[in-house]
């Protein structure tokens, strides 16, 4: 048996393997040995790393092809510079070669071969007829249960949406079974209408079994019988004069029309779709599948892959393999963007019906609404190709227009940027936000709470000082930085020790769901959108996250970037090439001019507004060594990237500020006082209505609170004052 190693590297070649052939010409003569039977080969490279697992109904004619000396394709000199073995496995037919190829490629995750991520970003519903008051259940795979599987919905979102419509249009059930047979009274739901409640009460079997064909017509987008059959029964119950029933199927009926007017319909006929649309260029390449569900578009998948340097019509029998070697749900028809070669499509087709238990088949239409679907995910593939590959090319454009604009030490791969937030120098904190290689790495973010001059600045003490705070917080960096690299002195071990006690703390976002893909649905309408569930994973750098970045900014002016470098050089880190990148970025700002014996004069600082003799200070970027600040061209990408890095910067730290001040706010003037614990505070703010009252309580009125004896009163009345 073959182990599933996905996730992992490749594995190691078979011990003492070595290569059989050193050159194409050896290359050639294995090629001359191979079966002409069905079957699967493995094309190794010259350390015995499996690169390219294929199928062939006949396996010497299908690999003789990529060395015949007659293919010009780029990849062919390629093979015969790489490969040092071709290995075959003989099977009895094209489908259990299909079979075999799709189990290799998982154990080996060759190279050229299309990988895709694995079943748990697919999201189905189950409905299974069959059980005791059938409920809908979001789950991640679908079965050969006997239950009915709807989707796959490709956004978490939409599928939240569904069931939000079906719970609140279609009384069924929503608890588990095991709620359901031992609970004793029922749940919310149905008191705000929603549910029967067969779990206590007696329900109409017949009733509900309708609601359940109800809900099925709705996940299988047959609205207009669903639409026909609710109106005939809204129709039936004012002709038995139950009209009460009759009003509850209108508003079910309007309501069902409502949320249907917004789904988008992109062709004809009640077939289920899937539409392939591919996009490349050299060895990217782009897939896009459409979901088309009886001519309504309920969703895509968008795939990236790099360094395919086959041709196409076997990278798309591989992306098609991968694909549906997981997929929870098998269509009527795939669409293809081009044809398959003729040893793959039989054995696919047939591979594809064994699995859905139906007829399948794989079209490359010419004409027609399907041609039209099928140009449709084409653009997509197209625009998703670009608008990936431009986030990659502007993100490397801007890091290198930074380092030359602003004279950087290295190309600015790991930058982090400080800011201090406070409210007239109250509940100061500062924040710490990482962008590696022009995106944000949240999980590296880190959030300060100030500690301020004296080492003990309590929560809601005042400390009104930006200089003093942004140089304690970048000593508190640097000297883990430092730490990480070994390089601990006195002064390094002093801060690492305020550190420890500033308890410092990590804030990561839980939403990573990025660069939703946005689906053209045509040229004239470019606004609708269908949400792509693909999260793309953030690449974290490995090692210490606390390891010293390529450039720091901090978000002020001459005087804050004054304070950190002192502060740089008291621990030990150099400036440039042998340490860290430091600059300062200062907000743009609108200044007044005031205008004297036809000199110029700057007078005051940021005006009201944009009026007369007023003058717009742009960004500018002070580095240390230069008197004169760097102005950044307006509208170019590096000021784009450092001004949004200063931004995200100022949101992280208000985030922060907001709630270590909501906290204080939360808290009374009883928990400073010794003695006074939670219970009493609670008791003496029942008895006397609050901080008030308790403050113009007598001492006599003070001791008639069980826990409060003569001194503690006395303390009280300290504290708090006299009324």
């Amino acid at each position: 048996m073959i182990a599933d190693r996905r996730g992992e590297g490749p594995p190691p070649p078979p011990p003492g393997w070595t290569p059989r052939a050193r050159s194409a010409e050896e290359l050639c003569a294995l090629v001359e040995l191979l079966p002409e039977s069905p079957g699967v080969y493995l094309m190794r490279d010259r350390r015995g790393v499996v690169v390219y697992v294929g199928k062939a109904n006949k396996l010497r004619a299908r690999v003789r092809q990529y060395f015949s000396g007659h293919d010009t394709r780029s990849f062919v000199p390629l093979l015969g510079r790489l490969l040092g073995d071709i290995e075959t496995v003989v099977t009895s037919n094209d489908k259990e070669a299909l079979l075999l190829e799709n189990t290799l490629i998982k154990a080996h995750r060759p190279r050229f071969n299309v990988k895709l991520r694995d079943d748990k970003q697919f999201l189905v519903l189950r409905l299974d007829p069959r059980a005791q008051w059938p409920r809908l259940e979001l789950v991640r795979r679908s079965g050969s249960d006997g239950a009915r599987y709807f989707g796959p919905y490709t956004s978490a979102v939409s599928v939240r949406h569904t069931l939000r419509v079906v719970n609140r249009h279609f009384k069924l059930r929503t608890c588990t079974d095991y709620t359901l047979h031992h609970r004793s009274r029922p749940c919310l739901q149905h008191q705000i209408g929603r549910c029967p409640a067969p779990c206590v009460y007696e329900v109409d079997a017949a009733a509900y079994e309708r609601q359940v064909r109800e809900v099925g017509l709705f996940l299988d987008g047959r609205h207009h019988e669903l639409l026909r059959e609710v109106r005939a029964a809204m129709e039936d119950a004012a002709a038995r004069l139950d009209f009460e029933q009759a009003a509850r199927l209108r508003d079910r009926l309007q309501a069902l029309e409502t949320s249907l007017v917004g789904q988008r319909v992109v062709g004809g006929g009640d077939a289920d779709q899937d539409v392939i649309g591919t996009y490349r260029e050299g060895g990217q390449v782009e897939f896009v599948v459409l979901h088309v569900r009886r001519g309504a578009l309920v969703g895509t998948r968008s795939y990236s892959q790099r360094g395919m340097e086959l041709p196409d019509a076997e990278v798309l029998h591989s992306f098609l393999a991968a694909y549906y070697a997981d997929a929870p749900w098998i269509p009527d028809e795939v669409i293809l963007p081009a044809p398959l070669c003729e040893d793959d499509m039989g054995p696919l087709v047939a591979w594809l019906r064994e699995m859905s238990g139906r007829k399948t088949a794989l079209l490359v239409p010419e004409r027609g609404d399907r041609h039209k679907l099928a140009l449709l995910a084409r653009r997509n593939a197209a625009a998703n190709f670009v608008a990936r590959r431009d986030r990659r090319q502007d993100s490397a454009l801007a890091l290198a227009q930074l380092q030359s604009r602003l004279a950087l030490s290295r190309l600015p791969r790991v930058i982090e940027c400080f800011d201090i937030s406070h409210i007239q120098g109250s509940d100061p904190v500062a924040s710490m936000v990482v962008f590696v290689d022009g995106a944000p790495a949240k999980r590296r973010y880190r959030s300060f709470k100030i500690q301020g001059l004296g080492g003990e600045l309590a929560q809601g003490s005042v400390q009104n000082d930006d200089f003093a705070s942004m140089a304690e917080v970048l000593g508190r960096r640097l000297a883990r930085g430092l730490a990480a690299r070994g390089e601990v002195s006195e002064l390094v071990g002093d801060a690492l020790e305020e550190a420890a006690a500033a308890d410092l703390h990590k804030d990561v976002s839980k939403d990573m769901v990025d660069d939703a893909a946005e689906v053209v649905i045509d040229d004239d309408d470019d606004d609708d959108e269908v949400e792509d569930a693909l999260e793309e994973e953030e690449e974290e750098e490995e090692g210490d996250p606390w390891a010293l970045p390529d450039l720091i900014v901090i978000d002020g002016g001459k005087g804050q970037l004054s304070r950190v470098v002192a502060m740089m050089k008291q621990l030990g880190v150099s400036i440039g090439a042998e340490g860290v990148d430091v600059v300062a970025l200062a907000k743009e700002r609108l200044i007044k001019e005031a205008r004297a014996g036809g000199g110029r004069g700057r007078a005051g600082a940021a005006a009201e507004g944009a009026g007369e003799g007023a003058e717009l200070r742009p960004e500018r970027v002070f580095s240390p060594g230069l008197r004169e600040p760097i102005v950044l061209r307006p509208g170019s990408s590096e000021l784009f990237l450092i001004t949004r890095l200063r931004d995200e910067a100022h949101r992280f730290a208000i985030t922060h500020h907001r709630k270590r001040r909501g906290k204080r706010a939360l808290k009374s003037e009883l928990d400073a006082i010794v003695g006074v614990g939670p219970a009493l505070r609670k008791a003496l703010l029942k008895r006397f209505g609050g901080v008030a009252g308790v403050r113009a309580a007598t001492p006599e009125e003070l001791l008639t609170v069980q826990g409060v004896g003569a001194r503690l009163a006395a303390r009280i009345r300290e504290a708090l004052g006299s009324g």
